[in-house]
């Protein structure tokens, strides 16, 4: 079947990451899942091949289908986030491939921010490590929904299922303890091929899917129905125009849920309230809409809409210019009590103060470290935040996309933190802030 056909009959769109330590074969899984599902191109294959054999290699090394920047290939790491985008019949993948070293943590939060699937990758021979609990708790952090174990290099340990068994054991009950219901364990050899694409012959006791297989059938996308309706406002349309003299339209991306013409909707932080009068996409009249669309919308009443609001439908935030969140700092410079940042939120980017960092949180244990004075590069912890004007934030927990936030610097339009509205994890506790005002 060729790749345009296998595009062409994909209906479903699976965005998911992958992460691992150093040396954990993590660049040869990805290699070797493009190579055996047909989605590398003859030249890129060939091209491969032919830096291979200059190093001396009998076979490709797969791994060079994704580190594409001249110091990976150098190092045989992986330093940015690679985009990798192939399909199969069943589906259509976008693959973010995140680094494995501790300084490049950040990176994950990038990569792993809009996906729905984490692929954890370890060496069976040294099994869950730091790296692999810090990247649970990314996962964990960013409500990943669905996360694969995938245990490699089992050809170096005589494809044991005992110590397969205890790594799995012992990676479920960490994932568990961080709120992550949904690990699917896998053991695989990247090199070989056992279990990426087509099943093992050599661990007949293992009766689960392969790794594509799971990826083709792991449920994705949620029920914008079962969704409160999030629109902010990217830009608002007033042609004023002979054909259009009155026309007043909100245009941006539905963030979340289902729009329908005659829903109340509650225009935020104003709190004013109106129905939706009409909708345009796609330069047509709709009744109805549903995340992720791009949309313009038509209020009934002639109220004050400007780039920034948000539209909101259902159960409705309470717009607050006090901020408690789980953050996780991005940028060599630390994160310190007193600083005046920039908060992004959706379309919106106000003032804001960074009263109190609560605590950081040690990814190892979960523990709370009270008293930090900063967060430096790669710290996740809990900040309390105080805006210049009120924000509608949802709980993260409740929505990705509306629950998230970036800090930025002032001077600089450096991006320096990621944030998400409430409580990180099931099991941590955040004291409560102290009640201040920020003049």
């Amino acid at each position: 079947m060729t790749s345009t056909t296998r595009e062409a009959t994909a209906t479903s769109l699976l965005r998911f990451a992958t992460a691992g330590s150093v040396d954990d074969g993590k660049s040869t899984l990805v290699g070797r899942l493009l190579h055996d599902s047909k989605s590398v191109l003859a030249d890129q294959l060939e091209a491969v091949e032919r830096v291979s054999l200059g190093r001396g290699q009998d076979a490709p090394d797969l791994a060079l289908l994704t580190d594409g920047l001249r110091a990976e290939r150098e190092q045989g790491i992986t330093i940015d986030v690679a985009y990798r985008y192939f399909a199969t019949p069943r589906r259509r993948f976008i693959l973010a491939d995140t680094p494995g070293h501790v300084q490049y943590t950040r990176n994950m939060v990038t990569g792993a921010s809009t996906a729905e699937l984490a692929v954890v990758l370890v060496d069976a021979r040294n099994g869950v490590v730091e790296q692999t609990r810090r990247h649970a708790a990314v996962a964990a952090l960013l409500r990943v929904p669905h996360v694969v174990l995938a245990v490699n290099k089992m050809d170096l340990v005589d494809y044991a299922e005992p110590v397969f068994a205890a790594i799995a054991e012992e990676f479920t009950a960490y994932a568990a303890s961080l709120g992550v219901g949904d690990v699917v364990a896998v053991p695989i050899s990247a090199l070989a091929g056992d279990n990426v694409v087509e099943p093992s012959a050599h661990m007949d006791w293992y009766g689960g899917p392969t790794l594509l297989e799971h990826l083709e059938t792991v449920p994705v996308g949620s029920d914008p129905g079962a969704e409160p309706a999030r629109f902010p406002v990217q830009y608002v349309i007033r042609p004023q125009s002979e054909e259009h003299p009155d026309y007043r339209g909100y245009a941006g991306q539905l963030a979340s849920g289902v729009l329908r013409v005659g829903d109340p909707v509650t225009v935020l932080p104003s709190g004013h309230t109106t129905t939706v009068a009409g909708i345009d996409a796609l330069g047509r009249e709709t009744d109805l809409a549903w995340a992720p669309q791009s949309i313009t919308v038509r209020l009934a009443d002639d109220i004050d809409v400007s780039r920034g609001d948000l539209i909101a439908a259902g159960v409705i935030p309470t717009p607050t210019r006090d901020i408690e969140a789980t953050v996780s700092h991005l940028d060599e410079r630390p994160l310190r009590t007193g600083d005046k940042v920039l908060l992004k939120h959706t379309t919106r980017t106000v003032r804001a103060l960074v009263k109190e960092i609560t605590y950081r949180i040690d990814v190892d244990t979960l523990e709370q470290r009270s008293g930090a004075e900063g967060l430096n590069v790669n710290d996740l912890g809990h900040v309390v935040l105080r805006t210049a004007e009120p924000l509608a934030l949802d709980a993260y927990s409740d929505n990705r996309r509306t629950g998230s936030f970036l800090l930025i610097d002032p001077a600089d339009g450096t991006t320096l933190t990621a944030g998400m509205a409430g409580e990180a994890f099931a099991t941590v506790r955040a004291t409560e802030p102290a009640e201040e005002d920020w003049v």
